[in-house]
């Protein structure tokens, strides 16, 4: 039996990165899961590879929404139950970066972060916890980050994810009466296609890059989305039934010193 037999997940931004490993490890514990990302044919790819349990009538999907319209969001709540027969678990993982300092980040670059870390993550929330507040059951796990903390170049980013956690917070208070627990991860450094591009961007090698942000962290490693899963199926798990409004740092220790 997997942790998640019976179970559906929704997973913003999970056509690939850490969004995509979450899916593979939810997918494995015999979870059907719904692959949501901006890019419907790259959802509907991602979704296709992930696995299914042995034993398990799992079954997965992609879809196509804009975290940041209302009506889109609403429209693949409905399309996950319709598809998949309900939905238990949500992590809104969706996430941009528009880097810049303060005096050279746009209007632009300050809204469209925003409208996708934490209006994504608000309007998914509301749309989910109508059905987990009906059957007195859910898990929420938002995405949050040590940029939470502040990072010279991201006080749009910094903003929004340190906003996710008073959201978690607010989230724990309101739904925990109704069986529905909501938790975030701050992910450290993890290697994924927008880390290395970043590397890109400030004319380094991917390699050199990652070997630096290992240097600044106690294990002495990047983190990895295999890393951000593990944490992900602890906290959507019923083993985590009495944790709520918490964010839980997986940064190998950067955040220690």
């Amino acid at each position: 039996m997997g942790r998640f037999d019976g179970r559906v997940a929704v997973i913003t931004g999970a056509a690939r990165g850490i969004g995509l490993g979450v899916a593979t490890r939810f997918a494995e514990e015999g979870a059907s899961v719904a692959v949501v990302d901006l890019d419907e044919s790259a959802a509907a790819e991602s979704a296709a590879a992930l696995p299914v349990a042995a034993g398990s009538s799992a079954k997965h999907t992609g879809i196509g929404a804009d975290v940041g319209n209302g009506a889109s969001v609403e429209a693949a709540i409905d399309r996950v139950v319709a598809e998949l027969g309900g939905i238990h678990i949500l992590m809104n993982n969706a996430g941009i970066t528009r880097d810049n300092l303060l005096f050279k980040m746009t209007e632009d670059d300050w809204d469209l972060v925003m409208n996708v870390h934490l209006k994504g993550s608000f309007l998914m929330s509301k749309a989910a916890q109508k059905h987990f507040v009906a059957q007195k059951y859910g898990k929420i796990v938002n995405v949050s980050s040590t940029s939470a903390l502040g990072n010279r170049g991201q006080a749009n980013y910094s903003a929004a994810k340190m906003g996710l956690q008073g959201f978690t917070r607010t989230l724990g208070i309101e739904l925990g009466p109704f069986g529905i627990n909501v938790n975030a991860i701050a992910p450290g450094f993890i290697a994924t296609e927008m880390t290395d591009a970043t590397a890109a961007r400030v004319g380094m090698s991917v390699e050199d890059f990652r070997k630096a942000a290992a240097e600044h962290n106690p294990v002495r490693r990047v983190g990895y989305p295999e890393d951000i899963a593990a944490a992900a199926a602890f906290l959507a798990s019923d083993e985590a039934s009495y944790i709520t409004g918490q964010t839980l740092y997986v940064d190998g220790g950067v955040t220690l010193g």
